[in-house]
């Protein structure tokens, strides 16, 4: 019975670019979209143009042209958000979050309004998504940068815990990249910064639930334990100390993901399918998939549909 299910059409809108991590719409239906390599693009019906001056990407690894994200008020103010990996002049990679303007298919303007401290010296693990509430607020997610990923009481790189690194956040800006009052404090600090969650490993998933204006993410486990959460003011979501995964050689993380303080994730995968971008389905032409989530899998190669009742998925 297909009653309320939706036809499915598939066309491709564009081929032939490098990795395209993310893109967003203009509100008179432009496209903008980025190479992980460091270039801008503007789609025009069947045009495409290049944008040029982006700063210069530190494009190995992980790391390039991540998210870009158009301002909710675009058409009053002109802002486009992107985050990027650059390089560090004392060695590895930095995080960078910019605005910036779109003028005669220029970038211009740019304002750097946010910067991972420390260094991600092994290349990978910068999450890198950008998100805005219903009250205009800015996500970013950061991975945990560092030296490289292992969990458990012995692991060597603790920046999701240490509350003084960037790495391993969810961060809550004002779009000029200003603090909150109202972010919270997180053990280790005397008043609010941008950290609004911490304990994550690699978030590269970030949505606006339609309807509760919650934050959803997603972020890679290690082998297994992809997880789906649920993003909650002065959280800690536990890496590197708890997770339902095991390390890349087979070692015991965690007895599970459950224990006091820890915030536990809505949903989870093993074997990892590579969690990534997500995107709650808002239109009435997906009938009954109206208020599903859709995930997207990386190594899996596989986009998942979500059946979410309330703060819980109830089917995939």
């Amino acid at each position: 019975d297909l009653t309320g299910v939706p036809l499915l059409n598939m066309k491709t809108i564009l081929t032939g670019y490098e990795i395209i991590w993310g893109r967003d719409f203009i509100p008179n239906g432009d496209l903008i979209f980025g190479e992980k390599q460091g270039k801008l693009y503007r789609k025009n019906n069947e045009t495409v143009t290049e944008i040029p001056g982006f700063p210069e990407v530190l494009s190995n690894g992980q790391g390039g042209l991540l998210d870009i994200r158009v301002h909710p008020d675009y058409s009053k103010n002109g802002w486009v958000y992107a985050c990027y990996a650059a390089s560090n002049p004392a060695g590895g990679g930095l995080l960078k979050l910019i605005r910036f303007k779109i003028t005669n298919d220029h970038v211009q303007n740019i304002e750097n309004i946010f910067t991972t401290n420390g260094s991600n010296t092994m290349y990978g693990h910068y999450g890198s998504r950008i998100v805005f509430d219903m009250e205009k607020y800015l996500y970013l997610s950061v991975g945990e940068g560092g030296a490289g990923s292992y969990g458990g009481p012995d692991a060597t790189n603790t920046n999701a815990q240490d509350n003084t690194s960037s790495w391993g956040k969810i961060h809550r800006l004002r779009d000029d990249g200003s603090i909150p009052a109202d972010n919270p404090v997180i053990p280790g600090n005397y008043g609010p910064t941008s950290i609004y969650t911490y304990g994550h490993r690699n978030p590269q998933g970030l949505a606006l639930h339609p309807e509760t204006g919650e934050i959803w993410e997603t972020e890679h486990g290690p082998r297994g334990g992809d997880e789906v959460n649920i993003i909650i003011s002065g959280a800690n979501y536990g890496w590197p100390t708890y997770s339902i995964g095991v390390n890349y050689d087979g070692t015991t993380i965690s007895s599970g993901h459950s224990a006091t303080g820890i915030e536990a994730p809505v949903h989870t995968w093993t074997p990892s399918i590579a969690t990534c971008g997500i995107a709650f389905i808002t239109s009435n032409k997906f009938k009954s998939w109206k208020g599903n989530l859709l995930v997207s899998g990386l190594v899996s190669q596989k986009l998942i549909r979500c059946v979410v009742e309330g703060d819980k998925i109830v089917e995939e």
